[in-house]
């Protein structure tokens, strides 16, 4: 199998990136979160930035937009079933990551 057909490379595609995988990850400890909200929890991404990213994990089947019908409109976001399938997948990630990265500074 030549990397070009792993499914890998799509898996990339889809959750890769700088801020995909923190926007999952501060979604995971919410049952859902306004976009205002998720912006301030994270550090340093912009809002032209989450946007866009929300929207390519919207499309992805990550994330679950969901528009209430008030005025002023209210939006929030949560993890779709999907994205709940990532958990033990994610959980390995940080593990490696407390043991590889952070006793290498």
């Amino acid at each position: 199998m030549t990397y070009k057909q792993c499914p890998l490379e799509k898996m990339f595609e889809m959750i890769g990136g700088k801020w995909k995988l923190i926007i999952i990850f501060n979604l995971r400890n919410q049952q859902s979160i306004r976009f205002n909200q998720l912006n301030k929890s994270i550090q340093g991404i912009s809002q032209k930035v989450l946007t866009s990213q929300l929207r390519e994990l919207e499309k992805d089947d990550f994330v679950v937009r969901k528009v209430f019908p008030e005025v002023p409109p209210r939006v929030e976001y949560s993890l779709s079933k999907r994205a709940h399938s990532l958990y033990p997948v994610l959980d390995s990630l940080s593990e490696w990551a407390a043991i590889n990265i952070q006793n290498k500074d």
